[in-house]
């Protein structure tokens, strides 16, 4: 009695042969095709087309598309000498191949070896109905010459590669490459190649991370059989039959997780999504991210932003310490967060003063107790420097001198910078902006941030900062003159770096907001900026933590592993100002706002008592106290100008008995500041 899948084997084989050709290809030519479409992982890669995540599609299979060029020649190679030898001779179906099966399976009373070509497999594998039963069978081998009718072998073997099962949610040759061998399927080992040929025939029998001595043994065979079919010499069975069979499913990549999502989301219906990221430069980063907060106790989040400061690309991306840290907030992207820049934002003060002639680097400016209207901003340590050159200022972040440049150049026009470069800051309650925005008075982004600094790294014009690769990048307007920004730039290089930092000559500045919630760092050089941000995604204190001493450390060490030389800063323009404080234009000198001139020196001598008005009682056995607090000793004393009291150091003085009436009394300092009181002695 001849077995049932005998009578299968012969039927196929009398199909073929027994049709008269015209009516046969009618038959054919009459099958319904399934759809060939099938739903494939969107993919995120880097600029140079790295996988830098996947998706899986809807029913939770990994199936990532690959064309034939993209896959080892070896592979397909293997695959046709060990499954289809005739593949591009037959028409979907191998008469000669079904033919010696069904005697092989007579002679042996079991199948021997299979008659099923490549194209009947792919027909398997697109057919939604049963091809467990004779008429199943069938019907896959008229579809299967349907098929090559209407496609040609290599989309045929495209099909294949992408749609074989390789083991539990894994489909398609990529997937499968991904998953067991941590790369992509273009550069394979004859070991690798071999497994993965195996694989299809029996995937859950044969999964190397649960059944290693099946997979093995599957390989193995594959392996001898190629080297009897010659595609492989024996040296090369023999180190291949050595190489370990993988035992672990690896995790698919997961690199720029955040910026992943928000292509995602940005253009939902897209397959592949090519990203500015550089996936060599995101890896080192997201290691040094890792790295960087594990002192720092387990809420404390981290955030780094690399960009090239010409077109605006963001080369590396990392929105947290880790994706999947949920102690850590991992999920909130933390380079899109609005956080309070603390002193972030004073470089740009300073190079809107240079650009409208209200100052220099080596202008003189006071570091002293100043009240703007009912604003008193204090220094972040709580004392003052006195007079000292502007660049000092910057360099020391000292928040006095900041405020009166602000207040010289306008809170509306440092929001307008701001706004103009991209970094979309915001307003507290929405209100209009005032003196404390310059000390972190508002909220920005770290990617904002790091936007506002482009114009700093490439000559003053404005560039806009994107993760998507884009056609060509047009330059924007210009926001600052380039002697300006050469001038602020060259204060910021002159800045120390961090200890223990290989890396000296980049522009930089820190941040650190009140309550120490945020610490920030964004430097730049010739070529890129990158900027730093940490502290706890819930807003919470993290004591201690000052920009300069946790971001900078980690910004310095950004840049050494972005690349191993810093793009040097360019020279000053042929236009920029480089001289002493001596040889400055006088109204360079000293710093001075343009209503300075009405109003009074903060730290000029305060003659307090008596005050000005003030009527006296005059008695003739004792003198007239006065008494006078700021200014810088010692102290001339005159009444209606001629002087009384002459190189007084005290503070309070006793002025001659003068006798009722009215007086002008005035005190001089040391420094030739002046006040003067109008009283009257009765």
């Amino acid at each position: 009695m001849i077995p049932r899948w005998g009578v299968l084997f012969l039927a196929i084989a009398l199909l073929v042969g027994a049709l008269a050709r015209d009516q046969f290809e009618g038959f054919i030519g009459r099958t319904e095709i399934p759809s060939l479409i099938v739903e494939t992982s969107v993919e995120v890669t880097d600029r140079d087309g790295q996988l830098l995540r996947a998706y899986t599609v809807a029913d939770g299979r990994w199936r990532l598309n690959a064309t034939l060029d993209q896959i080892d020649p070896l592979l397909v190679n293997m695959l046709l000498a060990y499954e289809d030898k005739g593949f591009y001779s037959h028409n979907g179906v191998d008469a000669r191949a079904t033919l010696r099966a069904v005697l092989l399976a007579l002679r042996h009373g079991r199948v021997v070896s299979g008659g099923s070509t490549i194209t009947m497999q792919v027909a398997r594998l697109i057919e939604d109905g049963p091809t467990g039963t004779w008429r199943g069978k069938l019907r896959q081998a008229r579809l299967a010459m349907a098929l090559e009718q209407h496609l040609t072998k290599v989309q045929i073997l495209s099909i294949y590669f992408n749609r074989a099962p390789y083991g539990g949610n894994l489909e398609g040759v990529r997937a499968a490459s991904i998953a067991y061998f941590g790369k992509e399927p273009r550069r394979l080992t004859p070991a690798e190649a071999a497994l993965l040929v195996a694989l299809p025939q029996s995937p859950e029998r044969r999964r190397p991370d649960r059944f290693p001595d099946a997979a093995r043994a599957a390989r193995d065979r594959v392996l001898a059989k190629m080297e009897a079919a010659g595609v492989i010499n024996h040296d090369t069975t023999l180190a291949a039959l050595r190489e370990p069979v993988p035992t672990i499913r690896r995790e698919f990549p997961q690199f720029a997780p955040h910026v992943a999502d928000r292509a995602l989301a940005d253009d939902p219906l897209a397959a592949r999504h090519r990203l500015t990221i550089d996936l060599d430069i995101q890896k080192r980063f997201e290691a040094l991210a890792a790295r960087a907060v594990k002192k720092g106790g387990d809420r404390l989040s981290i955030a780094i932003v690399a960009a090239d400061a010409t077109t605006g690309e963001i080369l590396a991306s990392v929105g947290s310490a880790g994706f999947e840290n949920d102690q850590r907030a991992g999920f909130v992207d933390m380079t899109r967060a609005i956080r309070s820049p603390g002193s972030a934002l004073k470089p740009f003060v300073y190079a809107m003063a240079f650009d409208l002639g209200l100052a220099h680097p080596e202008t003189l400016i006071d570091d002293v107790p100043t009240r703007f209207g009912d604003y008193a901003p204090q220094n972040f340590d709580g004392q003052f420097r006195g007079t000292l050159p502007l660049r000092r200022a910057l360099q020391m972040s000292l928040n006095i001198p900041a405020v009166a440049l602000t207040e010289a150049i306008t809170p509306a026009r440092l929001m307008t910078y701001l706004k103009s470069s991209g970094a979309n800051p915001v307003l507290p309650g929405g209100g209009a902006p005032g003196l404390a925005i310059v000390l972190g008075g508002l909220g920005v982004s770290l990617e904002g941030l790091v936007q506002a600094y482009l114009p700093l790294a490439n000559g003053g014009f404005q560039t806009d900062l994107h993760w998507r690769v884009q056609p060509d990048y047009p330059a924007g307007p210009k926001l600052l003159s380039p002697e300006a920004v050469w001038l602020t730039t060259d204060i910021l290089a002159g800045i120390h770096p961090p200890d223990g930092s290989l890396i000296d000559r980049i522009a930089w500045k820190t941040g650190t907001s009140y309550g120490h919630r945020d610490a920030w760092a964004v430097g730049y050089d010739g070529k890129h900026v990158i900027g730093v941000w940490m502290g706890r995604p819930d807003g919470t204190p993290v004591p201690g933590a000052f920009g300069a001493e946790v971001a900078a450390p980690v910004m310095f060490e950004a840049f050494a592993r972005l690349k191993s030389r810093l793009d040097p800063l360019p020279p000053p323009p042929p236009a920029t100002i480089i001289t002493s404080n001596a040889n400055l234009p006088p109204n360079l000198k000293t710093f001075r706002t343009r209503d300075s001139v009405f109003r009074k020196d903060p730290d000029a001598p305060d003659l307090y008592f008596p005050p000005d008005g003030a009527t006296v009682a005059y008695d003739a056995t004792l003198p007239l106290t006065a008494k006078v607090r700021n200014g810088r000793a010692p102290f001339t004393w005159l009444v209606d100008g001629v002087p009384a009291v002459i190189g007084e150091s005290d503070r309070e003085v006793d002025i001659p008995i003068l006798g009722p009436g009215f007086y002008t009394l005035a005190v001089i300092d040391a420094l030739g500041r002046s006040q003067r009181v109008r009283i009257r002695l009765q």
